[in-house]
């Protein structure tokens, strides 16, 4: 026998709020995991930070305590260039440019505090196809002495590989020497690593 109107609306009157009870806690429950995800990566908090990506890394070291100045010239598949007076272009950015003793002398409560490390880092930011050139100059001297630099390319992503490793000996101020070339594939991958020579440095 079928219940009269009004007693189907008593019924759904008296289920309603269970139903609304069950839908506030779903809701609470899935506010309490969103938090609990959030407590767990702080980071994810902060927003419109973007974390620096680096592709590629390339770096240049001379002996610590060398006072001389290296500089590091670095060309893309565009033909773009960075070195200390271009310090980004294109995907490439020159994160640190050390000018051997000049620079690295600090007085901390009447003290010098010397910093003897010698490098410079370019890091490539994206995957951009073709040949890169990396090249290194004999800038400044302090003593007129050779300079033998250490280069090193490694690709990061997604495991670090070191795609180059060598010497570059420079042996008066004003020398340019070619430390490698080598070529980027479009998935990412490194072929035709060389040390032909090619000029990169125009006169500052």
């Amino acid at each position: 026998m079928r219940k009269p109107p009004s007693a189907r609306l008593s019924r759904e009157a008296e289920v309603d709020p269970f139903y609304d009870m069950l839908f506030n806690m779903l809701i609470a429950f899935v506010f309490c995991f969103i938090i609990a995800l959030l407590a767990m990566n702080p980071k994810a908090l902060k927003a419109g930070d973007i974390p620096s990506k680096a592709e590629y890394i390339i770096n240049v070291s001379w002996p610590d305590g060398n006072p001389n100045d290296i500089d590091t010239w670095v060309q893309d598949p565009g033909g773009n260039l960075v070195w200390f007076r271009a310090r980004e272009a294109g995907l490439m950015h020159l994160d640190r440019d050390d000018r051997g003793l000049s620079g690295d002398v600090i007085v901390i409560n009447g003290k010098e505090i010397v910093n003897p490390l010698n490098q410079e880092v370019v890091t490539i930011r994206g995957i951009e196809p073709g040949e890169f050139a990396v090249n290194l100059q004999y800038y400044e001297t302090k003593n007129g002495e050779p300079v033998e630099a250490t280069v090193s390319v490694i690709k990061v992503n997604p495991r670090a590989d070191v795609v180059y490793y060598g010497q570059v000996q420079l042996a008066r101020k004003g020398d340019e020497a070619t430390a490698v070339r080598f070529t980027v594939l479009p998935d990412g991958q490194v072929t035709n690593v060389n040390t032909l020579p090619k000029k990169l440095v125009s006169n500052p």
